[in-house]
């Protein structure tokens, strides 16, 4: 292949070259447009954008020309609207496909002239989640991007041969910036314009090119099912996997069907790339990527694709063998995976806590049919107030539209439990291992015993009333209200479990309900048997009035 460096890609435009096909742009049109959007963005004075395009010519253009003006490029990862509020300030345009925003076809300037890009002075910002809470904004200069793309054209390049690049991942991203738009820039390959999210898609695409790679996800891999013509596919020059692990009976099934084990790529926004393997290997360190570890076991990375000088301290724990390659152990931090997508805990708390209804929040992931994220909240006042007058489903709905403005769907939780406080341990802290647990736990279906004082034989019981009892949800969906026979259910349970009470339940008699037990209440029990009529007395109350009341009439069991 004819290699052309990242920082000469507009020095000579070259018609022959390739870039796509539907619909065609070659080398030359690519350098035109770019050259003439820098030239815009120069008149218009603009030094700062932010830029996401679905398209990645669109997007290659977008950066080569922003570089050749001295602009500096920030890669959103969306366009929700919590993350053009967080950006907004730090850029001067929004380069989009959003019919409100800057496009590429309005820059129609004289172009200016070809020259090569500066690599130190050149930059991009990936937009990551941050282990504190906020997102993080990583920054990259030209030097890193090329360094990281001459290295896989040193790994790859030759198995690759003229293949067309097919791609199911974001291009907003650092693993589809690179493999889908810079790698095959400079490498002289074209590629598919649109992210291909099904199996179909990519199919399709793969029949229409005599020579083509994949760039995909675990996601879409794990997917690919018997539907598909797999003698065709099998020509497939080299399947990449990145963004998360490939379960290994995803990886062998597509080692059976295409006689080639997928090439799974590990790293980061931060890392860029750091190792790959194939099938059951260890991890193998890119070339000039040095790996060290901390004294929890963290991996530390130094690589050229990060600042010089820099070492990047990880949250992945590892086992390094003495050749040099690596097993990965898990994450020690708190930003989890789903679909490949990297989602920060501590920012989807915070936005959480945000909202005037929420006092504390802790997430974690439920493991189920499909991993999904779940969420413990203790509620404010007025979010105990929503809960009890408009109903649960009603104040979760309103939290997941408020978080929608923060993440994607996949991120917005599936199972919502509400705490009366958080549980936490003798060192403050609540570890992720007991709210996962909380998570997958049934809603309680029990009061929470606070104090029990016994007199004379009889009982007396601080009770609270989980907010988020089971029992509420039918009871009534918009207003929920403590069952009635829930509360004499639990007056024979306690008094089974602190008296001596014979087991047979009877009947009952003067049954009062007077005042409506709410979630988040707090009320005493008070429970006392006359063993000569065989009769239990309890009786329900708040800070000011009597809830309820009445007998339970008990039998010894065999009596007749």
């Amino acid at each position: 292949m004819n290699w052309i460096k990242l920082e000469h890609l507009l020095l000579k435009a070259e018609a022959q070259r390739a870039i796509t096909a539907a619909p065609l742009l070659n080398h030359a049109h690519l350098c035109e447009q770019a050259l003439s959007l820098a030239a815009g963005l120069q008149t218009q004075g603009v030094q700062r954008i932010a830029v996401h395009l679905e398209d990645a010519a669109d997007l290659a253009i977008a950066l080569l020309g922003a570089w050749r003006a001295g602009v500096s490029v920030l890669l959103p990862a969306d366009l929700q609207a919590g993350t053009r509020e967080r950006w907004s300030s730090e850029v001067d345009l929004w380069l989009t496909d959003h019919p409100d925003d800057a496009h590429l076809n309005v820059y129609r300037d004289p172009p200016l002239s070809a020259e090569a890009l500066d690599l130190d002075h050149c930059s991009l910002s990936l937009c990551t989640s941050g282990s504190s809470g906020e997102p993080k904004r990583i920054e990259k200069t030209l030097r890193q991007l090329a360094n990281e793309v001459e290295a896989l054209e040193q790994l790859w390049g030759a198995d690759l041969g003229p293949a067309c690049i097919i791609g199911s991942v974001a291009t907003q991203h650092i693993y589809g910036l690179l493999f889908r738009v810079l790698w095959p820039l400079c490498a002289g390959r074209s590629f598919v314009r649109k992210q291909l999210a099904f199996p179909e898609d990519l199919q399709r695409a793969s029949r229409e090119h005599p020579a083509f790679a994949w760039v995909a996800s675990p996601a879409l891999l794990k997917r690919m099912g018997d539907n598909l013509d797999w003698q065709a596919l099998s020509a497939v020059r080299r399947v990449f996997s990145s963004g998360g692990a490939l379960p290994a009976d995803a990886a062998q099934s597509l080692h059976q069907r295409l006689q080639q084990w997928p090439t799974e790529i590990f790293g980061s926004s931060e890392t860029g790339g750091i190792a790959w393997r194939q099938g059951h290997d260890l991890w193998q360190p890119f070339a000039d990527v040095t790996l060290s570890q901390d004294a929890d076991g963290a991996l530390l990375i130094n690589s050229p694709y990060l600042p010089p000088g820099h070492i990047e301290h990880t949250a992945d724990a590892a086992r390094i063998a003495a050749d040099g390659r690596f097993e990965l152990l898990g994450r020690l931090d708190r930003i989890v995976k789903l679909e490949e997508k990297r989602i920060s805990l501590p920012m989807l708390e915070k936005a959480l806590t945000d909202h005037d209804w929420v006092a504390e929040a802790r997430l974690g992931v439920v493991q189920e049919n499909r991993a999904s994220l779940g969420a413990l909240l203790v509620l404010s006042e007025s979010g105990l107030h929503a809960l009890r007058n408009q109903g649960r489903r009603t104040l979760t709905q309103a939290l997941r539209q408020h978080l929608s403005q923060h993440c994607e769907a996949l991120a917005l939780p599936r199972r919502w439990r509400m705490l009366r406080q958080l549980p936490l341990n003798a060192q403050g802290k609540l570890p992720q291992a007991d709210v996962e647990a909380l998570l997958s736990a049934p809603r309680p279906k029990c009061p929470e015993v606070l104090q029990q004082l016994e007199t004379d034989g009889e009982w007396s019981l601080q009770l609270a009333v989980p907010p988020d009892l089971a029992y509420f949800s039918g009871h009534f969906p918009t207003a929920p209200v403590l069952p009635g026979v829930v509360q004499v259910e639990w007056a024979l349970s306690l008094g089974q479990q602190l008296m001596n009470l014979p087991e047979k339940f009877a009947g009952m008699e003067v049954l009062k309900f007077q005042q409506l037990v709410r979630p988040g209440d707090e009320v005493q029990l008070h429970l006392r048997f006359d063993p000569v009529r065989s009769k239990l007395y309890f009786a329900y109350r708040n800070e000011t009035a009597t809830c309820s009341s009445g007998r339970i009439l008990l039998e010894p069991a065999g009596y007749a």
